[in-house]
Formats: structure tokens, sequence, C-alpha cells
């Protein structure tokens, strides 16, 4: 594991913030212009505020403005920390580029407290955590609940909450949202054409054969643009033919992890798809354009995670009823059984430790976690918070009862990873190497060396601190 870093991720992040692409913005905020924050000095603490939020100091939030938008920060989220500080002066702000706008704002010094750091264009949670941009979370986790002072925050939240959001040793990122992926699917289209959900691999491919012998639409298409959203069911298939530790290895960037028999026949197992089955165009097609695609009925399937039903409310049909399954068998020598699902916390929320106030931004989560709050969240932008017990009693959409009962038929049979958000530069190349082998760029062969060069690289660089787990 390497502590001393020849180049540190502060340098990384300046170089950011420099860097053209950051335009203005970049220009405007370089330490040599604008001169750090001073952290407020806390107010006496108390059940009611264990933090010390000084009374009238302002709170500045940025929400990643993506799939479940940011009405639920300005409508329920900010409206209940109001009820306790009135004077606070909360200044709400939404990006869809996390990265471009608020890197520079590391770099110069200024944070703002709050961060829904999140998306496609969501910073290098590592590289944060490293330079020391993180407020250590830990004393949110030990404080009364906002609705039960006997009762401590840690003690309402689903247990993977910590273990995904401490980086060395410390709880520093909050994870919101319990994402459930899977693929997606109109449960009226299957229905109408007597279609069923496919348990086995050899059931899917059939079942592309037979929509695209339809010609009613086409079988299936993924974020052409954000291949990401197709290395995430790879990744799952790889996990139910070989087992947890295929990615416990990527994870751990373990030698000849990427190269691992699993990975290599999920590649091609979806590399077929991407040759026979794709939605004409896809490759050009972002996630929207593709999910609207849907909507219209052009296409059958794709890959997508639970706040997919919200971020196309605007355009799905009244009668459309979203539904999610899970990634089909490979072969009956599975070692993981039908139903395995990637489950993981999400919309990742941090404080900055260098901010103006990092009190009031960890008072902001402890109000975000009363199981009002998230409750209303989970309603209005149907999900399911991280929240024990807030969806009890809510109207769950079609989409949400179906990933719910999906998540709930998994049990214990649950995967995950980690290596998108501990190294940047290794999510990068999985998705420009995605991309290129569902456009036949590259062999499955191919992709999985060029994927465990990569992963070498970054094991080899004392400069990237590394992560375990």
């Amino acid at each position: 594991m390497s502590n001393t870093p020849h180049i540190t991720r502060r340098g990384l992040l300046r170089a950011a913030a420099l860097a053209p692409v950051a335009g203005a913005l970049a220009a405007c905020a370089t330490p040599a212009q604008q001169a750090p924050a001073a952290s407020a000095a806390p107010a006496a603490t108390s059940a009611s505020n264990p933090f010390g939020v000084v009374a009238n100091k302002p709170l500045e939030i940025w929400i990643f403005d993506g799939g479940f938008g940011n009405a639920y920060a300005t409508d329920i989220h900010q409206p209940l920390f109001k009820t306790k500080y009135p004077q606070v002066e909360i200044k709400h702000n939404s990006t869809k580029e996390i990265t471009k706008v608020l890197q520079p704002r590391f770099a110069g010094g200024n944070p703002p407290e709050v961060i829904d750091n999140s998306g496609a264009n969501a910073m290098d949670m590592g590289a944060l955590a490293q330079d020391g941009q993180l407020q250590d979370l830990t004393p949110l986790l030990d404080a009364p609940s906002w609705d039960d002072p006997n009762t401590k925050v840690r003690d309402i939240l689903d247990p993977a909450v910590a273990e995904f959001g401490t980086y060395d040793g410390k709880f520093s990122v909050l994870g919101y949202v319990n994402y459930i992926h899977g693929i997606w699917y109109s449960q009226k289209v299957f229905r109408d054409n007597g279609w069923a959900v496919p348990k086995t691999w050899d059931e899917f491919l059939a079942l592309c054969e037979t929509i695209k012998k339809s010609g009613k639409m086409a079988p299936f298409t993924y974020a052409g643009k954000h291949p990401q959203y197709l290395y995430e069911p790879l990744l799952t298939m790889a996990a139910k033919i070989g087992g947890n530790e295929v990615l416990v290895n990527i994870d751990n960037l373990e030698d000849g992890a990427w190269s691992a028999e699993p990975v290599k026949q999920a590649a091609e197992a979806w590399a077929e798809v991407g040759a026979k089955y794709l939605m004409q165009g896809t490759t050009g097609l972002d996630h929207v354009q593709t999910q609207t695609a849907q909507n219209k009925y052009q296409v059958a399937m794709l890959p997508s995670g639970s706040w997919l039903e919200n971020e196309q409310k605007d355009t799905t049909p009244d009668d459309f009823e979203y539904g999610m399954f899970a990634i089909p068998d490979f072969t009956a020598s599975d070692k993981m059984p039908y139903g395995t699902l990637h489950t993981q916390p999400g919309e990742s929320f941090i404080v900055s430790a260098k901010s103006a106030n990092p009190q009031a931004g960890m008072e902001y989560l402890r109000a975000m976690l009363s199981k009002k709050a998230a409750g209303d969240f989970s309603e209005l932008v149907r999900t399911v918070s991280v929240v024990k017990g807030a969806g009890e009693g809510r109207d769950l959409t079609p989409g949400a009862k179906s990933a719910t009962e999906a998540l709930t038929a998994a049990g214990a049979n649950t995967v995950y990873y980690r290596w998108r958000t501990w190294y940047a530069q290794l999510h990068d190349e999985a998705v420009a190497a995605t991309g290129q082998l569902m456009s036949g760029g590259v062999t499955p062969a191919k992709y999985v060396e060029r994927l465990q060069k990569k992963a070498d690289e970054i094991k080899n660089d004392s400069a990237i601190k590394k992560y375990t787990r």
C-alpha cells in the first residue's frame, strides 16, 4: 500500500483546476487568486445541536442534477433543516458537471459545505480523500438521530453505508440511496407480447432473437455515450460466473483479476449482444436518449439502476409499467444463484473539510437522514433510501416495487465493486474499452488485456494511494 506518494493528489487537483477544459472557472479559482476560506468556530454543542451549528452562518449546497433532480433538496431537506436553523442562509445550487464546476473550488481553497458528488462527472473521491478534503463524518454516525435523541444515526442506516463511505479508515462519504441495478423493461410490453422474463442467458438470447424477428422494436440498448451503464451488467455477470471474489480481486488490484476467465466469458457474452441485438445508433446516444427510445417502444430492454423510473417520469407513458430483472444465469455452473444483484449505497454526499461551515454541513446530512425526510424523498423520486423503514406505508411505483422485490429475493446474494470511485483512471479506461467492445472495436480477449494493463499501471504507480476490501 502506498502511503507516501511522490506526487500528491493535491497536485492532481490543482492541475485539473488549471487545465484548459475548466476554462474560465479554473482561471478565477486558483489558489493564487483566492484565499482559502476560514472554517467557522463551532457554537456550543447539545443533544439537539450535536455539531455546534452557528445560528447565522451561511450554508452552501450543490446537488447533482441527475436522475433524481434537485427538488428533493429544495422542497424536503432544506425546509426541514430550516425548522431548526431559520437564520442559516442556504445557498442552493445544482449542476450535471460536478467536477468541472467544483474541482476548481477545492483547488482554490473555497469549497462549498455539502456536495452530492454523483453522476458520470463526479469528482475523484479517492483524490479528495488523499488530499484531506473530506470531512470525517464519524461524529455524524455517533450523533443522536434527528427523530429520536435516544437512537444514534448509525443505528437507523443500512450497515453498508458505513462500509462504502469509509476512506483511509474514516467514514467520509454518505451514500443516501440504495442503488439497485438490473435490466429494465416495460411490464406492459412483455405482457402484451407474451414475452417472459429470462432466467438463463440462453433464454435471454432467445428473447432478443424473438424481439428482433418481430420487427416491433430493437431487443436491447444501453447509453452508448456512457458505457459504464454496460460494464455494470458485464461485471455482475462475471461475479455470478466466478463468485464474488472476482470483484474483490478487481477492487484489490490483484494480479490477473481483469483477465480472469469469468470476466472474459462475460465480455464474450455481451459482445455478442453488441454484435447482434443493439438498437441502431446506440453508440451515439446518451442515457436519456436510449431511455426515451424505450418509452417510445423503440427498444425492449436496457441496463440501469433504480433511479431510472424517476429520471424518465416526464416521458414515460402512464401505462408503461416499469419492471426490472436480475442478470440471467450464464450456465448451471454459476457460483452465485439466479437473482444475484449488484446493489450498493449511492448518491454520494460529502462535506468539505476545508469549507467555511462544515458543522452546518454535517447537521444538514443529519436532517436528511430523518425518517420523514428519507421517506418523503423515496416517495418523491420513486426509489429507496438507506434509512431503515423510510419507505413503510409509502405508495411504491411499479419500477420501485419491482426493484425492491428483486432485492428482497436476492437476500444475501448481492455484489458490488469499489474500484470505480477508488481509481478514476481505471474507470475512464473501462468506459472507453467497454464502448469499443460493444461496437466491435476490440475483441473480448483484447478488452480484458487492456483493462488488466491499466490496473497493473495503477498498482505499480506509487503516486496513487491503494485501497483494499
